[in-house]
């Protein structure tokens, strides 16, 4: 007969047998998943759970390769090691379809948070409610929800938190932008997940946004980011790829080729030769688009007509 105390004591050696940065971490997750899982999905959530004292990595696949089902095995794993504060942000477009896959791919209970299930409390308390739902099941919410939540969110102490097309907080470190700032502060000292196919479209400082809401001490000052990177050409590219690879993983579709066979598709140019008036027409409506007082008086003019 083992007694409890034995119980804990095997348990406890046999969870030390497993390496916190190998495969056999992940063994609980890989088991329950129901999908078929590739190569490098499993190398980019272990590539995650390393580093214990980071507060947060970047996980930058293309398109098409499975950034939602690399962070569930994230997801999947701490819920397995009791650690079971979780939290997902998106799109309010996507929360229906975050909690669904939660559920049927990986066994994990989630619910999606917005105003209609707080009143559901009789307390009417925000900050309660979400403690007795995350401790339940892993917590999908709206990114616009989470800023108006940004102090109940700072109140508890999440094991992790993904973020979900991150890009759309390329410019947090701007004090302008109001929900990335709150997301900021909110998120200060958690571990978060955040998830982008596009982390640089026209700018550096789009990196330098994105790596602020991990931890803001990661590249420093603004200042000194421009001046070491931005302003310095290509000089620095191969340094802030070594420091960029702490945090940020990402696979291209050229990387994956080996396991995952795409349909091959090539592309036709047809030539097109445009009518003067329709030539006209084209600049005309492109310079009144790139004129900011022209869209901001017509944003004006909505906003009263809607009034």
């Amino acid at each position: 007969m083992i007694s409890p105390y034995h119980a804990k004591y095997y348990a406890h050696e046999l969870t030390r047998r497993h390496a916190a940065d190998g495969v056999d971490r992940l063994s609980q997750s890989l088991f329950d998943a129901s999908v078929d899982l590739n190569p490098h999905q499993i190398e980019a959530a272990l590539f995650a759970l390393r580093n214990p004292l980071q507060e947060g990595v970047l996980l930058a696949d293309e398109v098409g390769l499975g950034k939602t089902i690399e962070a569930a095995l994230v997801l999947c794993q701490f819920w397995a090691e009791r650690r079971r504060r979780l939290l997902v942000i998106c799109p309010a477009s996507l929360r229906k379809q975050w909690a669904q896959e939660l559920h049927e791919k990986f066994a994990l209970p989630a619910t999606v948070v917005d105003a209609a299930a707080l009143k559901k409390n009789p307390a009417g308390d925000a900050l309660a409610t979400l403690q007795t739902l995350s401790s339940k099941s892993v917590l999908v919410i709206s990114y616009p929800f989470a800023t108006r939540l940004e102090a109940e969110l700072r109140a508890i102490p999440w094991d992790t938190v993904v973020m979900d097309e991150a890009h759309k907080l390329r410019n947090a470190h701007r004090a302008s932008n109001r929900m990335g700032q709150a997301l900021r502060r909110a998120l200060a000292g958690r571990r978060k997940l955040l998830l982008t196919a596009t982390p640089l479209q026209n700018s550096l400082m789009e990196l330098y946004g994105l790596s602020t809401l991990i931890d803001e001490h990661l590249f420093g000052e603004e200042k000194a980011f421009r001046k070491q990177y931005v302003n310095a050409g290509g000089e620095s590219a191969a340094e802030l790829r070594v420091r960029l690879a702490s945090f940020a993983k990402r696979t291209l579709r050229r990387d994956v080729l080996e396991y995952i066979q795409y349909t091959e598709r090539k592309t036709l140019t047809q030539p097109f030769q445009p009518t003067d008036d329709e030539q006209t027409l084209y600049e005309g409506i492109s310079a009144f688009l790139q004129k900011e007082e022209s869209y901001l008086r017509q944003g004006h003019r909505f906003e009263r007509s809607r009034a």
